[in-house]
């Protein structure tokens, strides 16, 4: 019966140890680098943001010009390494007017594209 308990309580013990258990990095979204950034300038079409950075996760509802460009990284073995960027890039008449978020805009941003 001794031996039971203890065997009982040694694989409580070890099935307490959930760092053993592996568990996934799940990324979600766009990922964007701060190069693919670096490409962008203002009176780009739509078609060209695009190509540049891909589709974007959400375009608003209430206003198609308005794209929402979200990344988000939750680490399975250490919650320190859990990221979130994001970047909006806004339209007018198709054409870029104005980004934000969490990326520098290059100085070449403000230059208009020459078609």
């Amino acid at each position: 019966m001794l031996l039971r308990v203890i065997a009982l309580s040694a694989i409580l013990a070890l099935s307490a140890c959930s760092s053993w258990v592996y568990r996934i990095d799940i990324p979600q979204g766009n990922f964007l680098e701060q190069k693919d950034i670096d490409k962008l300038q203002i009176e780009m079409t739509k078609e060209q943001v695009k190509f540049v950075l891909g589709s974007p996760v959400v375009i608003d509802a209430f206003n198609e010009d308005v794209w929402h460009y979200v990344y988000r990284f939750k680490s399975g073995r250490d919650e320190e390494l859990n990221r979130e960027k994001k970047f909006i890039v806004t339209f007018k008449d198709n054409k870029l007017v104005s980004a934000e978020g969490d990326f520098e805009l290059p100085e070449s941003f403000y230059t208009p594209m020459v078609n």
